[in-house]
C-alpha cells in the first residue's frame, strides 16, 4: 500500500461531520436551517407568553404567514390579452383581476384598453360628439333664423315697393284727372267768354235788298241813285225825291236824316 495515498485519505473531510470548516451536503444544511428556525420560533413564543405579550397562536400564525409569503410565487401583473385579437368594438376580455374592452382610439385603431381607460376615452369621444352636435344644431338654428329674417326683410321691401308703386300710380291718375278738369274748365270759360262777347255786339238787321236803281245806303223806301235826293214835300230842290220815312243803313250821303236818329224823311 502506498503511504502517500493514505496520508491524503486521512486529510479528506468526512461528509457527515460538522464544525471547523468541514463541508456538508445541501440537504443536511436545509434540515439544520429548518431546525434552527423552529427553535428560534419556540424561543420567541415562550418569551412572548412569559412577558404577557401576544398569544402563542397569533405569533405562530404570524411566523407561518411570513414564511409562506417569503416562499410563495408572486402573482403576475395583468396585461392586455395578447391571445385575442381586438376586432370588434366594445368586445370584452376578462384577464383577472382586470377587464379589457376593445376600444377605438382617436386615431381610429381598435386596441385592448383597461375598462377605466376605455370608459374615459369613450366618454370623452361622446362628449366631443355631443358638443359638435350642439354646435351644429346652434349653427343650423342661427342660419334658419337669419334666412327667416332675410325673407321677412325681402317681403317687407317688396310690400313697400308695391305700395309705393300704387301710390305713384294713384298720384299720376289724380294729376291726369286734374289736368282734364282744368282743360274742361278752360274750354267752358272760353265758350262762356265767346258767348258773352257775342252777346255784347249789337245785331243790326240786314238791309233788304234794294231794287235796281235804289241806293243801298238806305232801306224802307227806294232812294234813287242821283246826284242829289231830297225828301218829297220838303224844301229840297232835287233833282230826285223820296217819300219817307227811310232808314239809314249805310252812309247818309244825301243828308236825309237831319236829326241823326237813323231815320230820314220822317214827315
Amino acid at each position: 500500500m502506498n503511504t502517500r495515498f493514505r496520508r491524503n485519505e486521512a486529510r479528506k473531510p468526512v461528509d457527515n461531520e460538522v464544525g471547523h470548516g468541514v463541508r456538508t451536503s445541501p440537504r443536511s444544511w436545509i434540515s439544520r436551517s429548518r431546525v434552527a428556525g423552529g427553535a428560534l420560533a419556540a424561543v420567541v413564543l415562550i418569551s412572548a407568553t412569559a412577558c404577557g405579550g401576544q398569544s402563542a397562536a397569533s405569533i405562530g400564525a404570524s411566523l407561518s404567514s411570513g414564511s409562506a409569503s417569503a416562499t410563495a410565487t408572486p402573482t403576475p401583473t395583468p396585461t392586455a390579452p395578447a391571445s385575442s385579437a381586438c376586432l370588434t368594438e366594445n368586445a370584452t376580455e376578462k384577464y383577472a383581476p382586470k377587464i379589457f374592452i376593445c376600444t377605438k382610439t382617436d386615431a381610429g385603431k381598435l386596441t385592448w384598453l383597461e375598462q377605466s381607460e376605455s370608459k374615459r376615452i369613450t366618454e370623452a369621444r361622446a362628449a366631443a360628439a355631443a358638443k359638435a352636435a350642439a354646435e351644429k344644431a346652434a349653427a343650423e338654428k342661427a342660419a334658419a333664423e337669419k334666412a327667416a329674417a332675410d325673407k321677412a326683410a325681402q317681403d317687407a321691401a317688396a310690400k313697400a315697393a308695391a305700395e309705393q308703386a300704387a301710390a305713384e300710380a294713384a298720384r299720376q291718375e289724380a294729376v291726369a284727372a286734374e289736368a282734364a278738369r282744368q282743360q274742361q274748365a278752360a274750354a267752358a270759360a272760353a265758350a262762356a267768354a265767346a258767348a258773352a262777347a257775342q252777346a255784347q255786339v249789337p245785331v243790326r238787321p240786314a238791309a233788304p235788298a234794294a231794287p235796281a236803281g235804289c241806293d243801298t245806303n238806305y232801306s224802307g223806301a227806294c232812294v234813287p241813285i242821283a246826284s242829289d235826293v231830297d225828301c218829297a214835300g220838303g224844301s229840297g230842290n232835287g233833282p230826285a225825291y223820296v217819300s219817307g220815312p227811310v232808314r239809314v243803313v249805310g252812309s247818309d250821303i244825301y243828308g236825309l236824316d237831319r236829326d241823326g236818329d237813323g231815320v230820314g224823311c220822317e214827315g
